[in-house]
């Protein structure tokens, strides 16, 4: 059985009965004589299938919101922009896969010579619960718009959204077995793996289920993409803006309750502004509100579980007893719910948590250095690769830094970091391989073939 809590208030909101093996192997069976049919239908075909789901996805995306923010915590606004975002990736590669796919003409010495993109076949989903729709949604878009099918094993306190989004793709007039849900734990993730029908698999998630999935997968030969954690560092230089700046990183920090894989995490200020920046940055924690997610004054709700809720707590206690300071929350709250509250730690340095792993939530560890070079050396001073930014008012000093210097699949800029699905997304090192999104995304499970005609 699978159990969904509600993090707001601890009751149960629904237990699922696991999906028997027997059933399992139907339905992989199912999806890949459907992607059989799929691999064979037309660009234009796809693409209206794929322009319904958005449609329905912003037609009744106050349903969709409230099945997210129920099972997770998230306030019921983000939940709301997050259909609609779902909705743009919907557009997006419904109105560009035949573009991004068409053949590639190379002059070589044959007559005609070219590379044509052709998909692989069922590709297993594995998703986090943190963005139960965009997660799935940036996989499925290209994916199905490719010409591949889908089956999703989403994490086990969501699995109304993963049974909502299968009822979406059907709603739209998919195929019924091109996208399908699995209701099963992660103890049976190895047999699907290895199942037959299944060509590839996407993770997105913890550095540890990345390693696992990734040997099961390359023990039986199969491609995967991993997007993994993060401890997304932002650097803030003596000539920033301090204000808009600040905004942007609480911003960056608190959004899904910090509960993000590109999350900024730690942030590296240069000493002649820190005082500054901090004091901005803490007045700007401290106004945030936290409470009931459906309530629309609220910034943050519950962590999405207790025991992640206490997990975090851990590592801030952990982190304070190694030297770190709390200017800033860093108590669990006496009251029902996963709730922790915005939480900012100074004289944060290397070997404790707060520096060192992914807080995953709304603790911010802020960290002084001397200079530029000092910080470019501290924010590439980490296991992960995921996302990073540079705040300045010298543009080409920022693209300078964020170019070349910063170690990490995603770079911005005077901004926070966010997917697009314009533009590739990924990480290096413990943050994963591989790219989500764009061009380069929805060229992850296709094959490319080599014709030569002499």
């Amino acid at each position: 059985m699978i159990k969904s809590i509600n993090p707001t208030t601890n009751e149960e909101i629904k237990i699922y009965q696991e999906m028997a093996e027997a059933n399992v192997e139907k339905i992989l069976t199912s999806s890949n004589q459907e992607f059989l049919s799929w691999r064979k239908t037309d660009f234009s075909y796809r693409s209206a299938k794929m322009k319904k789901a958005a449609e329905v996805l912003r037609l009744k995306k106050d349903k969709w919101a409230e099945i997210m923010t129920l099972e997770m915590g998230k306030p019921i606004s983000q939940s709301i922009s997050e259909v609609e975002k779902c909705a743009w990736v919907c557009d997006y590669f419904a109105d560009n896969a035949e573009k991004f796919l068409s053949d590639e003409l190379i002059e070589t010495d044959a007559s005609k010579s070219f590379v044509t993109y052709k998909p692989l076949g069922v590709v297993l989903a594995i998703m986090p619960w943190n963005f139960p729709f965009w997660q799935v949604f940036r996989f499925a878009a290209p994916n199905l718009m490719a010409g591949n099918a889908g089956v999703l094993k989403h994490s086990s306190n969501v699995m109304g959204c993963a049974l909502a989004i299968e009822e979406i793709f059907h709603e739209a007039g998919f195929p019924e077995n091109l996208f399908r849900s699995l209701i099963v734990s992660s103890k049976n993730i190895k047999s699907i793996i290895e199942n037959k029908n299944i060509a590839a698999v996407t993770l997105t998630g913890s550095v540890e289920a990345g390693k696992s999935v990734a040997a099961m997968a390359g023990s039986v030969l199969k491609k995967t993409v991993l997007e993994l954690g993060g401890s997304d560092p932002y650097l803030i230089l003596e000539d920033a803006d301090l204000e808009t700046s600040s905004t942007i990183c609480v911003n960056s920090r608190l959004i899904n309750g910090g509960q993000s894989c590109i999350a900024a995490k730690r942030f590296i200020i240069v000493d002649s502004i820190y005082n500054e920046f901090e004091k901005l940055f803490v007045q700007k924690m401290k106004s945030k509100m936290m409470g009931d997610p459906f309530d629309k004054k609220n910034d943050l709700g519950p962590q999405a579980r207790t025991d992640l809720r206490n997990e975090l707590h851990t590592q801030v206690l952990k982190s304070t007893g190694l030297g770190a300071n709390i200017l800033l929350g860093g108590e669990v709250p006496n009251s029902t719910g996963a709730y922790y509250p915005p939480t900012v730690l100074t004289n944060v340095h290397a070997g404790m948590p707060a520096y060192n792993e992914e807080l995953f939530g709304p603790v911010a560890s802020l960290i002084k250095v001397k200079d530029e070079t000092e910080g470019i050396k501290i924010a590439n001073d980490t296991t992960f690769g995921l996302g990073a930014a540079v705040f300045t008012s010298d543009k080409e000093r920022g693209e300078r830094i964020a170019k070349d210097e910063l170690n990490a699949g995603c770079c911005f800029v005077n901004e926070l970091v966010k997917s697009d699905p314009r533009l590739p997304f990924g990480g290096i090192k413990e943050s994963g391989y591989g790219r989500e999104l764009s061009l380069l995304g929805i060229k992850e499970f296709m094959n490319a073939k080599t014709v030569y005609i002499k």
